[in-house]
């Protein structure tokens, strides 16, 4: 597993340790079982604080990209059902939403298609 912290990056350090284990778990980089480092001990090897990378794992886990398996350690879950419901259940609010504002579909469309060009990229 490899992070890199950039001091200088507008988002915070535990926004940036949580998107890229995020990542790296949604990639197969990490894969599902992979056992983490404890947060000590990747605070310690990133020269963060242990509450900043505490943190970054309590998201996570919330996120359902990792697991706690109490004293056995922290692993990569099997997070793509999890990642699935959780964007389907975002976009069911977004659509809710949409619908309250008047929005009409292609209305809509272009507003998600924006979103997803100013998160990935360009090219999305």
């Amino acid at each position: 597993m490899s992070l890199k912290i950039r001091i200088d990056d507008s988002a915070p350090p535990y926004e940036q340790v949580r998107a890229q284990i995020s990542e790296q778990a949604r990639s197969g980089v990490l894969p599902v079982g992979y056992r983490l480092p404890t947060v000590r001990g990747l605070a310690e090897s990133l020269g963060l604080a242990v509450n900043t990378v505490a943190k970054a794992y309590r998201a996570l886990e919330g996120d359902g990209v990792i697991e706690t398996r109490g004293r056995l350690g922290t692993y990569v879950a099997a997070a793509g059902s999890a990642a699935q419901r959780e964007a389907s259940l975002a976009a069911q609010a977004y659509a809710d939403r949409a619908r309250r504002l008047g929005l009409g579909e292609a209305e809509a469309l272009a507003a998600v298609r924006d979103a997803l060009r100013a998160a990935y990229g360009a090219g999305a």
